[in-house]
């Protein structure tokens, strides 16, 4: 199962996507899942030594200006009660406030994160805070953590990769009440001029979205303490790694394996997008 084509929504919006798969698979399949994740179900019958899988995509991405901190409704009103606001938007929000398969939740995620999350603050405030402290108090390494490691382990030893410090600050945010989801996604590879390349380009990325009732999704990366504008491109999102897993499958077969993964994500100028549809 691949989960590699990028969501289309109003700030990431998918022109266009190719999945190559080599040795060419017996049965290639797509669906969205719950979340409304596209994913690819294919099938190698053949022996082979090698799977190549690569996803080549176009997205326009148009991330508009965070709105000051400030002006944003104090986080108490803005993250609760979920539970009685019918809209569509509140009760997609709502399934994000509780523990997932890898995010439990404790009261010690929760002082850690109502050290930000004060009285009467604004929220986007409060949740830039969070991610500041946890981009300066943790320290990234991965040689340390694997993809099952607790988020409590990692909030234990202050180290971690990217996937690890946003499942901690989602375990933060839900132990407070306030729904928060996984995005995984990508990073630009090659930073604008005068701008210093973000921790994780060359490999999938991951950040995560807090819900604000009067702002909808907040997205946030404690990996770069910044909130994610057009350097980002969204893949997918869910509860956490284990629901947007970019590969996942079974291998049939003896012998070791290893994995290989890049990513290159550069932006595109008017005359390579005019050329393209030529």
């Amino acid at each position: 199962m691949a989960c590699l084509k990028p969501r289309s929504f109003s700030q990431n919006r998918l022109v266009r996507n190719t999945l190559r798969i080599h040795p060419t698979p017996s049965t290639l399949t797509e669906r969205a899942d719950y979340f409304g994740n596209i994913l690819s179900f294919f099938t190698v019958e053949e022996p082979h030594s090698e799977l190549t899988v690569e996803a080549r995509s176009q997205v326009d991405v148009d991330r508009q200006p965070s709105s000051s901190a400030s002006l944003s409704r104090p986080w108490e009103e803005s993250a609760r009660p979920l539970a009685e606001d019918h809209t569509d938007e509140g009760l997609a929000a709502y399934q994000f406030q509780f523990a997932s398969p890898r995010i439990r939740l404790n009261q010690n995620f929760a002082a850690y994160a109502l050290e930000s999350f004060t009285p009467g603050r604004p929220m986007r405030g409060a949740l830039m805070e969070l991610t500041s402290r946890i981009h300066s108090e943790f320290r990234f390494d991965s040689k340390v953590t694997n993809v099952r490691t607790p988020a409590e382990e990692v909030f234990k030893k202050r180290q971690g990769v990217c996937q690890d410090f946003a499942h901690v600050q989602i375990a933060c945010l839900r132990s407070i009440n306030v729904a928060a989801r996984y995005v995984s996604g990508y990073l630009r590879t090659y930073p604008p001029p005068g701008k210093s390349r973000m921790v994780g380009a060359d490999a999938s990325h991951a950040w995560i979205s807090a819900y604000s009732r009067d702002e909808g999704w907040l997205d946030a990366d404690p990996t770069n303490n910044v909130a994610p504008t057009d350097g980002h491109v969204t893949l997918a999102w869910g509860r956490d790694y284990g629901d947007v897993s970019p590969l996942r499958g079974l291998i049939l077969g003896g012998g070791g394996n290893a994995l290989k993964v890049e990513v290159d994500i550069e932006p595109l100028t008017f005359e390579q997008v005019a050329a393209s549809f030529l």
